[in-house]
């Protein structure tokens, strides 16, 4: 009796086991704990699969990146846009969302901290794919949206976006900041602290 011929292996549901098990590792053991061992026994698979499907940890990185790109667009896109001519209500708008967005997607914050406390060209250019989708974003909200030349609005903005990512940051691992609660409360003062620093901003 002939042998049977062994059973077609599936590589796409391989690949998204490793992915899904390399999100698994990254949201619940950080950075430290992902490796081609871990994503293989987290994805009950074979090392030399990593490897082959993804040349390595890194393109697995990358497929996580791509995923949490993904998340962000879907939040940013559902976020409204009614701030007409208004630089402050565009900024206001645009702050608040990117704030919903951070929050809904704890995959793009552990890859954010991830890129605070290790430097690579892999995470580089995570960083910079993720500006990029930002920036694309509010352009095609307002590309016609003129910012004046006094006050510096531009560099106001990225203070007020570096002060969102880090409370964003903050809530995944400790209570609160500076005395406000990281709560559904903490979050509503932190909504209308901004209100309050965006007066900086031009109508």
């Amino acid at each position: 009796m002939s042998e049977s011929p062994p059973a077609p292996r599936d590589r796409a549901g391989t690949q998204r086991r490793i992915v899904d098990a390399g999100e698994t590792l990254l949201l619940r053991d950080g950075f430290p704990g992902l490796n081609v061992q871990t994503l293989a026994a987290a994805a009950r698979c074979d090392r030399k699969l990593v490897y082959r499907y993804f040349e390595g940890t890194d393109g697995v990185v990358v497929k996580l990146a791509a995923r949490a790109l993904a998340e962000l667009l879907r939040t940013l896109d559902a976020a409204p846009n009614t701030a007409g001519e208004s630089l402050r209500a565009f900024a206001r708008e645009s702050l608040t969302a990117w704030l919903a967005a951070l929050r809904a997607s704890p995959l793009t914050l552990r890859l954010m901290a991830w890129a605070l406390v290790e430097a690579s060209l892999l995470l580089d250019r995570i960083e910079a794919d993720r500006s990029a989708v930002l920036q694309g974003w509010m352009r095609e909200r307002r590309p016609r949206l003129r910012v004046p030349p006094e006050g510096d609005p531009v560099a106001l903005n990225a203070v007020l976006l570096a002060a969102v990512q880090h409370l964003a940051l903050s809530a995944g691992a400790r209570p609160g900041v500076g005395g406000v609660a990281l709560d559904d409360a903490g979050w509503a003062r932190i909504e209308a602290a901004l209100d309050r620093l965006l007066i900086a901003f031009p109508e």
